[in-house]
């Protein structure tokens, strides 16, 4: 396994496709706490109270559900170079283009399975309005205290054809590692779970039981404490929030997790992974086997079919 390359600073935003746009705008501020940061044609920025950047999410409306596009932070702008440079030379380039606002010049690319992204180097940091600046000028913004108030976006899972191969992508092109790994009896690869810095994963990719490629599979917000997320379960059913699975705990990474539909259909996972890191700078992969899976999560609740099978956009 290469070393981390320390190309990628971290997960910057994504663009979520809706086409319930007011009820998951609702479902994003007045649920999960996030803050509007400005609108732009269809879409509303949104930023979690302690992401430092302009915006964690792009809301966008749409006639279909899914991600648009993933948003990375390289490290410095000779890093950007670099990894252009490589994403260029495997053929998966799209060009450039001016950033969102709150970013400088944005170079698209794909993976092998059509998912877009954007790197990116140049940002802006968040400047809070008088109402939302913080005590503490450590921190972003102010706690918003709606709901629970995620504190920052922590990682996204697509759905695709062939996990491996993106996996192996994200680390030969953008210089990650992949830290954790499903294998079938037959050998077959069905998810990887990737990082770029020392928190245990920023990109997943999961094999796709329909075939389809381009889905998403979820989109998670760390929140501060595991018990924030068991509220966030009694807020739901009283908000009349589709629960999915949990709350519980992964045998893989050890998230502790609750998993939601949005309005529009998209599946959302409150997340707390415990401050896991990882500094080993020779990690080495770790591989579970089909039967370690067929287990179960960490305290043996069984994963439900729907986690296989439902992705947006819905096939």
């Amino acid at each position: 396994m290469p070393p981390l390359l320390h190309d990628i600073a971290h997960l910057g935003h994504v663009e979520l496709l809706t086409p319930k746009p007011d009820e998951s705008l609702r479902f994003f501020t007045d649920y999960l706490g996030l803050t509007e940061n400005g609108r732009s044609g269809d879409s509303v920025y949104l930023r979690t109270w302690d992401d430092y950047e302009h915006h964690s999410l792009k809301l966008t409306a749409s006639t279909t559900s899914g991600i648009r596009r993933t948003g990375l932070r390289a490290s410095s702008a000779e890093a950007l170079a670099r990894r252009v440079e490589a994403v260029e030379k495997a053929g998966m380039g799209v060009g450039w283009i001016d950033g969102e606002p709150g970013i400088g010049p944005t170079y698209l690319f794909r993976d092998p399975d059509g998912h877009e992204y954007e790197l990116y180097w140049e940002s802006e940091r968040y400047r809070p309005p008088a109402e939302l600046r913080p005590a503490l000028k450590n921190q972003a913004q102010a706690y918003p205290a709606r709901a629970f108030s995620v504190r920052r976006l922590d990682h996204v899972n697509y759905l695709a054809a062939n996990a491996e191969a993106n996996g192996s992508f994200a680390c030969e092109c953008l210089g990650g590692r992949v830290t954790e790994q499903i294998m079938l009896n037959d050998g077959t690869i069905s998810a990887q779970w990737v990082h770029f810095a020392q928190k245990s994963y920023d990109l997943v990719w999961t094999n796709d039981w329909t075939s389809s490629s381009g889905r998403l599979h979820h989109i998670a917000f760390a929140t501060d404490t595991r018990e924030d997320i068991l509220r966030a379960a009694d807020i739901a059913i009283d908000r009349g929030v589709f629960i999915e699975t949990g709350p519980h705990k992964h045998a893989i990474q050890q998230t502790f997790f609750l998993y939601l539909y949005e309005p529009g259909g998209n599946r959302i996972e409150l997340c707390n992974p415990m401050s896991r890191l990882i500094f080993a700078p020779d990690w080495e992969t770790v591989t579970w086997s089909e039967a370690e899976r067929a287990k179960g999560q960490a305290w043996g609740l069984k994963t439900i079919s729907s986690f296989h099978t439902h992705g947006t956009p819905v096939r």
